[in-house]
C-alpha cells in the first residue's frame, strides 16, 4: 500500500474551458509528463484517456467530468477534467464544488468565450483560486496580450502575466519566466519531454523587463510590506516574489497567466510547477463549514485525519461491473473500506464495500481515504449527488450544489412492454447520474417526457439509452420545457373526507396562493393560529403541494414562482392522517391556482454569435425575425460578436440557418438566461396543442 501524501503536498484541481480550447489535450499532456500515462492520447483521434465514453471518442468532446491523479515533484495532484459545452454545465458545477484550485484554459486565438465566461463566474461563486493557461500559442492569430486584456475587460479578472511567449503562431518556440527571468525552450524531438533553461535573448530583454515591472507593481498592490520593499528598491528574491504571488492568488487578488501550446507539447511542465507554487493545498483552501442537523449550528471542518469523518458526494456513475459508483471529496477524518457511513442528508446509515481511486474509467482499489482525498465508493445504493457522508455520532451536512433547470424536452415511447421495463430501469440510473435530467409522465398522452439542458444534452442521453441500455423506443422532436406560474393571489379550500365503515379519512385546509418574482421557485408558509390543524400535519400539507406542483393547472407543466400559505383548516381526532392532508392540500392547490390567473412561462436564451463582419447585417436581420433582442455588438479578433436574447421556441434549427447565412463561417453558443411569460397568442396555441392533440412520434 502506498504511503499517503502529506496534506500540504496535495492539490485538488480542475481544468475548465470553453469547448475546443484544448482542455482535454492539456490534461493528456499533464498525465504524460507526470508519468501517469505512457502515450499521449489525442482528442481528434479518439484516443484521449480522459474522454473514455464511446460517445466522447466519436464526437471529440468531453461529456462527463472525469477524475484522475498524478504525481509531480513530490506532490499528488488530483485532477478533474470537465466538459466545455454549456449543455453539460452541471458537470462543471459539481466539480468546482469540491476543488481547491482551477486551471482556466483559454484559446490564444478566440480568447474569452461564452462557456469560459460562465465557468469563471461559477468559480467566483465558490471563491476558487485560479491560474490561467493561454493555449494554442502556435495557431495563426494567436495573441497573448489581447487575451489578457479580454480577461480584464470581460471577466473583471486581475489577470497578470508571469510568462511571456517567445514568438507566436508558427514561430512560437518557448516562454520567458518573468519571475526567474529565464527562458524555457522545449525539445520537439522527444515530444517536449525535455526542455532547456537559458538566458533571455537580447531582442526580448526590454519587453521582459517591462512585463516583470508590471508584475511587481500588481503584486505590490496586494501586500503593504511588499509595497515598501518594492518602493525602497530592496532586492526581491525569486522565493519572496513567489511567496507574495501565492498569497495573492489564493486570496483571488491576482490570477497568474501562463502560456503554451499543449498540442505541440510546449508549456506543460511549467504549468505543473505553477500548480504547486500558486494553488492551495487542502490545508490552505477556503474554510469549509457544515451544519449540525441536530442543533442547526455551524461547525468548521478541520482538514485533518484525526477529526470525525465528513465528505460530500459530488457525482454518481452507473458502472456495468460494480453498480453505482459514488464520487466524493473528503473534508475531514479518514474512512476505511468496508466501514459504515451515515448519510446525514437522508438520515440513513449504509455500508460501503470498496474504495476506489479513479483514473477516468479505470480504477485502483485502496484501503483508506483521508482528508483531502477524492475517491469513489462502491456499495452505497441510496446515495445521491449532494449528499453528506459522515459518522453517525458526529452528523454534519455540507452545503450542496444548485443546478439549473432543464429547458428542452422530448417525448419517448418504448416499443414493447420489455422495452418499457428496460427504459424505466435505465432512466432511474441516468437520473441518479445527472442532476439536470428530469422526467415526468404525461397522463393525457401516456408518454414519458424527458427534459434536459439543450438539444445536445438530450441527444446524448437518448443515445446512451439506445447503446448502453439497449432500449428500443420512438423519440419525438425536441420541444421547449415550459413552466407555469400565477399572476394573481387566490384562496381555496381543500377537504378530503372518506368513510368506509371502519376508520375513515379526514383532511381539511384553507390556503392562499400568491405569485412570486421570476426565479424564486416555491415557498411554503404556515400561518395557522390555534389548533385547527395540528403541527404534525403541516409537513404533509407541504408535501402535498410539492407533489402537486409538478403538474401545473393550465396544461400540466411544472408550477414555479409562487407561495403557498396555510391559513386555516380542521381535523378529526380519529380519522385525520398525513395522507388525508396531502390529498386535501393537492385539492386546494388545483382550485386555488385555477383562480390565480395561471400563465405559461418560456425560457429565454442568451445567444452569442461570432461572425466575420460581412455577414453581420444578415445575422442581425435573422435575429430580429426571431423577435430577438440584440444586447450588444463587440469587436473581437477576426470579426464581430453579437449578444442577443431570444425565446428558445424560435431557436430550433438555428445552427443550420446560421451556417447557411454565413457560408459556414459563423458559430454560436446559447445558454439559459431567464423565464418570461409567453405572448398570449403563443399560450393559446400551446394550450390547444397540449389539450387537443397528441404529439407525433
Amino acid at each position: 500500500m502506498s504511503v499517503p501524501f502529506p496534506l500540504e503536498r496535495i492539490r485538488n484541481i480542475g481544468i475548465t474551458a470553453h469547448i475546443d480550447a484544448g482542455k482535454t489535450t492539456t490534461t493528456e499532456r499533464i498525465l504524460y509528463y507526470a508519468g501517469r500515462t505512457h502515450k499521449m492520447g489525442e482528442v481528434h483521434a479518439g484516443e484521449a484517456e480522459m474522454d473514455w465514453m464511446e460517445l466522447e471518442k466519436e464526437r471529440g468532446i468531453t461529456i462527463t467530468a472525469a477524475a484522475t491523479f498524478c504525481s509531480w515533484k513530490g506532490c499528488q495532484i488530483n485532477i478533474i477534467d470537465t466538459p466545455g459545452h454549456v449543455d453539460f454545465t452541471a458537470e462543471v458545477e459539481r466539480s468546482l464544488r469540491v476543488l481547491d484550485g482551477v486551471i482556466g484554459v483559454f484559446c490564444a486565438v478566440k480568447g474569452v468565450e461564452p462557456q469560459s465566461e460562465t465557468v469563471w463566474k461559477q468559480a467566483n461563486r465558490y471563491k476558487i483560486p485560479r491560474i490561467v493557461f493561454i493555449n494554442k500559442m502556435d495557431r495563426i492569430g494567436a495573441r497573448f496580450e489581447g487575451v489578457i486584456e479580454e480577461l480584464h475587460r470581460r471577466l473583471g479578472a486581475n489577470a497578470t502575466a508571469i510568462q511571456l511567449p517567445i514568438g507566436a503562431e508558427s514561430d512560437f518556440v518557448g516562454v520567458i519566466d518573468l519571475i526567474e527571468m529565464k527562458t524555457y525552450m522545449w525539445d520537439e524531438d522527444v515530444l517536449g519531454a525535455r526542455y532547456r533553461v537559458g538566458a533571455i535573448p537580447d531582442e526580448h530583454s526590454e519587453k521582459a523587463a517591462e512585463m516583470r515591472g508590471a508584475l511587481l507593481e500588481r503584486l505590490s498592490e496586494t501586500d503593504d510590506i511588499f509595497l515598501e520593499e518594492y518602493l525602497e528598491g530592496k532586492r526581491l528574491t525569486v522565493a519572496r516574489i513567489k511567496q507574495i504571488l501565492r498569497s495573492a492568488t489564493m486570496k483571488g487578488k491576482i490570477f497568474p497567466v501562463l502560456c503554451g501550446a499543449a498540442f505541440k507539447n510546449k508549456g506543460i511542465q511549467t504549468l505543473l510547477d505553477a500548480v504547486l507554487d500558486y494553488l492551495p493545498s487542502p490545508v490552505e483552501a477556503e474554510t469549509v463549514t457544515a451544519i449540525q442537523p441536530n442543533t442547526g449550528d455551524y461547525v468548521t471542518l478541520a482538514p485533518r485525519a484525526d477529526q470525525p469523518f465528513a465528505a460530500l458526494v459530488f457525482k454518481i456513475m452507473s458502472d456495468p461491473y460494480v453498480g453505482k459508483l459514488a464520487y466524493f471529496r473528503v473534508y475531514s477524518g479518514r474512512l476505511k473500506a468496508g466501514s459504515a457511513v451515515y448519510n446525514a442528508t437522508a438520515g440513513r446509515r449504509e455500508r460501503l464495500h470498496r474504495l476506489l481511486r479513479m483514473h477516468a474509467n479505470d480504477r485502483e482499489q485502496i484501503e483508506e481515504v483521508r482528508a483531502g482525498d477524492i475517491a469513489a465508493a462502491v456499495g452505497l445504493k441510496k446515495v445521491h449527488t449532494g449528499d453528506s457522508l459522515c459518522e453517525e455520532r458526529h452528523p454534519v451536512i455540507l452545503e450542496s450544489m444548485v443546478f439549473p433547470e432543464p429547458v428542452v424536452s422530448i417525448a419517448i415511447e418504448p416499443k414493447t412492454k420489455a422495452d418499457g421495463e428496460a427504459l424505466s430501469s435505465a432512466i432511474r440510473k441516468l437520473l441518479d447520474e445527472d442532476p439536470t435530467f428530469r422526467i415526468r409522465y404525461d397522463s393525457d398522452t401516456g408518454q414519458t417526457i424527458l427534459s434536459g439542458m439543450g438539444e445536445l444534452h438530450l441527444e446524448i442521453l437518448v443515445e446512451r439509452l439506445f447503446r448502453e441500455y439497449r432500449v428500443e423506443a420512438a423519440i419525438g422532436k425536441p420541444e421547449v420545457a415550459y413552466r407555469e406560474t400565477i399572476t394573481a393571489s387566490a384562496e381555496a379550500e381543500g377537504k378530503f373526507i372518506r368513510q368506509s365503515g371502519g376508520r375513515g379519512q379526514y383532511g381539511h385546509v384553507v390556503m392562499r396562493f400568491e405569485p412570486l418574482p421570476t426565479g424564486t421557485g416555491f415557498l411554503f408558509e404556515n400561518k395557522i393560529v390555534g389548533g385547527g390543524v395540528p403541527k404534525e400535519y403541516i409537513p404533509a400539507i407541504q408535501k402535498g403541494i410539492e407533489e402537486a406542483r409538478a403538474n401545473g393547472v393550465l396544461v400540466g407543466y411544472p408550477m414555479v414562482d409562487f407561495r403557498a400559505i396555510v391559513l386555516d383548516g380542521s381535523h378529526h381526532e380519529v380519522d385525520s392522517s398525513d395522507m388525508a392532508f396531502r390529498i386535501a392540500a393537492s385539492m386546494a392547490y388545483k382550485i386555488g391556482l385555477e383562480r390565480a390567473k395561471p400563465t405559461i412561462l418560456e425560457p429565454i436564451m442568451g445567444v452569442e454569435i461570432f461572425t466575420p463582419e460581412e455577414y453581420l447585417g444578415d445575422l442581425i436581420s435573422d435575429l430580429m425575425g426571431r423577435m430577438g433582442k440584440v444586447e450588444g455588438i463587440e469587436d473581437r479578433h477576426g470579426g464581430k460578436v453579437v449578444k442577443a436574447l431570444v425565446a428558445l421556441r424560435l431557436l430550433f434549427g438555428y445552427t443550420t440557418r446560421l451556417r447557411s447565412l454565413s457560408q459556414g463561417r459563423a458559430n454560436h453558443t446559447m445558454q439559459f438566461s431567464f423565464y418570461q411569460p409567453t405572448p398570449q397568442s403563443v399560450q393559446d396555441e400551446i394550450v390547444q396543442k397540449v389539450r387537443g392533440t397528441i404529439p407525433n412520434l
